[in-house]
């Protein structure tokens, strides 16, 4: 987000106005509603996530254990119970296979 001299964008009558509410400070304006963009919407980042986590989940499916894959994708323990929640299916969410916790070993 850049910084816009407010007396370079705005008349004289406006700049005058808001001056009286905020007269030599920062002001952040936001976009209008239907201007505005969800997140991950202006770069690959969002695909870039979806793409990790299903690998993450393909591979504890495979049988990698939940702190082998915390410590390859350099997240705690929690995100990586998270992501794997939020990936099996939402039907049928009878999946035998525990999460693990702190006591699961490394295969």
């Amino acid at each position: 987000m850049g910084y816009i001299r407010a007396e370079e964008v705005l008349p004289g009558e406006i700049l005058a106005s808001v001056q009286q509410y905020v007269d030599g400070q920062m002001l952040y304006i936001p976009r209008k509603t239907e201007d505005k963009r969800s997140w991950g919407s202006a770069t690959e980042t969002r695909e870039k996530l979806k793409s990790r986590n299903a690998d993450m989940y393909a591979k504890f499916c495979d049988g990698a254990s939940v702190r082998g894959l915390a410590d390859e994708y350099f997240l705690t323990e929690k995100s990586v119970q998270r992501i794997i929640r939020n990936m099996r299916p939402s039907e049928g969410n009878n999946s035998s296979k525990p999460l693990g916790g702190k006591d699961e070993q490394r295969k």
